[in-house]
């Protein structure tokens, strides 16, 4: 099968959110050793991930050093992310299929997802990126433009625009190198967002795109047989935090939107894996799965994470 595999960006980093590069290479390691059992299988993989604990890292800096240096744009930080990662994944994936005795080629790509101009989510920031701040920082950064939620006790993070994901503009070069026995790392953190501009190109513009959204558009334009969203828990689970909380295991699309309907899913956290997976499989996909990192393997024939089926 043609897979397409979205790792969370903390499934780059230590259990306990740590991001030193030695941290994110273990952890990266571990990721592809999964990936490597897919293509030792037979399967073609196009490998997506998040970026959040990454350009987190970078957006402080931005803060750290903004009285010598011009603070560096989402757009920016997202190819920068998308490089580094890419990069970071080849060398892993190149020892994992070399060790599974997988003779296949791997290319990461730098990619764009193209966005509207139009799209409300400009106007109304809801994606909290970067570290945690206290009031008095996140006063100071919202006179200078900037939005800025509370919290909680954690205390106050930015936020910025999420528009929805319309078109990953490099799929072509994703599919020829497809077509070249090439295992590809595409559309990083949800591509680089980028709109038309008046000279037959693209600009970038300062969002962030939900990573799991894009995943869903990548496995439609590469024509994906299934869809697989790797997090750190092997089910979704419905009633959450209460005696009745039970996990779900597999269901037809029809079923999980119901569910989504009624809200049981967090905003911040399922909620985004289950909606990405619910329209794969809405949109002619033949399966989609959610499952834990360790079980990307097994959840290929659909026994195990939570299973999205069409109906």
């Amino acid at each position: 099968m043609r897979i397409v595999i979205a790792l969370g960006g903390n499934a780059m980093t230590t259990s306990d959110g740590r991001s030193t590069q030695d941290d994110q290479r273990a952890a990266i390691e571990v990721a592809a050793q999964h990936i490597a059992r897919l293509v030792a299988d037979g399967h073609e993989v196009v490998l997506t991930h998040g970026n959040g604990p990454q350009v987190g890292n970078i957006l402080l800096k931005n803060e750290l050093s903004a009285h010598q240096l011009t603070p560096v744009s989402l757009d920016w930080c997202g190819a920068q992310t998308q490089g580094t990662l890419g990069f970071t994944l080849m060398n892993a994936l190149e020892r994992a299929l070399a060790a599974a005795c997988a003779d296949q080629p791997v290319a990461a790509l730098v990619s764009r997802t193209e966005v509207s101009p139009d799209d409300p989510a400009f106007d109304r920031p809801t994606k909290a990126v970067g570290p945690y701040n206290d009031a008095e920082h996140a006063a100071a950064q919202t006179s200078l433009g900037q939005t800025w939620r509370d919290e909680g006790a954690k205390g106050w993070r930015r936020l910025v625009a999420s528009p929805e994901p319309r078109r990953i503009v490099d799929a072509p070069a994703v599919a020829a190198l497809l077509a070249q026995g090439f295992l590809v790392v595409s559309s990083g953190g949800g591509g680089i967002p980028v709109v038309p501009d008046d000279r037959g190109g693209y600009q970038g513009v300062e969002a962030v795109i939900d990573k799991d959204l894009t995943a869903t558009l990548l496995s439609r334009q590469v024509e994906a047989d299934l869809l697989v969203i790797a997090t750190d828990v092997e089910h979704a689970v419905l009633d959450w935090g209460t005696p009745q909380a039970r996990p779900v295991g597999r269901v037809s699309a029809s079923q999980i939107r119901t569910h989504i309907e009624a809200g049981e899913f967090g905003e911040g956290s399922m909620l985004p894996k289950i909606e990405a997976v619910t329209r794969f499989v809405e949109q002619g996909g033949a399966m989609a799965v959610v499952t834990a990192l360790p079980r990307i393997a097994d959840a290929v024939d659909g026994e195990v994470g939570t299973v999205i089926t069409p109906g």
